[in-house]
């Protein structure tokens, strides 16, 4: 595995992060609470443009769990059917709607225990809700952040629970709101899997990774 960068070298690479941009942004396209739940749950094994896609003309129709609901399970798949493991994921989103009117009045709560007691609702799609939208420094560590985090000794571990703790142990707290999404952005456009483009990384003078091209 490789090493943890020391402090001044994170605070370094974040602040060069911070200054490229201020306020980085996800990518998955949402009007509130409720639908940025819903997109996040989509978003396992699929891309954000995908998902993207077959929400366009969901949202504007089904954007609280009553009107998704309304919608039910047949319907909703003709608009996600584009999506990987759709059948399965529009089961789950069903349930999650009928869950949040049950037990939360129809409104996404904002505790990672609650959502992730919501069906199809893991512990990444929690963490990406309380950060976007709550504003909490939740850390959500997907496949970009695992690779990034142990190339460049950000946040080395042998699994996304580790890596989670090493970026809430490691990264400043002035940092810790935008990490992910900054991480994740690097990862998916310049950190990328095969041919990481090292030649234009803004990152490069502190990261440890031994194969930079």
């Amino acid at each position: 595995m490789t090493p943890q960068l020391d402090y001044p070298a994170i605070h370094a690479i974040f602040s060069r992060l911070r200054e490229a941009e201020a306020e980085p942004q996800g990518e998955l396209d949402h009007t509130n609470a409720f639908t940025l739940l819903v997109a996040v749950a989509l978003s396992a094994q699929a891309t954000d443009k995908g998902v993207n896609r077959a929400t366009r003309d969901l949202f504007p129709i089904a954007d609280t769990p009553e009107k998704m609901l309304a919608l039910g399970e047949e319907g909703l798949i003709e608009h996600i059917k584009t999506i990987g493991l759709f059948r399965n994921k529009a089961k789950n989103v069903i349930k999650l709607c009928q869950r949040l009117i049950d037990v939360y009045g129809g409104e996404v709560p904002s505790s990672r225990a609650a959502l992730v007691s919501l069906p199809g609702v893991g512990r990444k799609t929690a963490n990406v809700v309380l950060n976007m939208w709550f504003r909490l420094p939740a850390q959500a560590v997907d496949t970009h952040i695992f690779r990034l985090g142990n190339r460049s000794g950000i946040c080395p571990g042998k699994d996304e629970a580790a890596v989670e703790r090493a970026i809430e142990d490691n990264i400043p707290a002035e940092f810790q709101q935008h990490a992910h999404h900054w991480m994740i952005l690097h990862g998916r456009y310049i950190c990328v899997a095969r041919k990481p483009k090292c030649g234009i990384c803004p990152i490069r003078d502190w990261c440890l990774y031994e194969e930079k091209t």
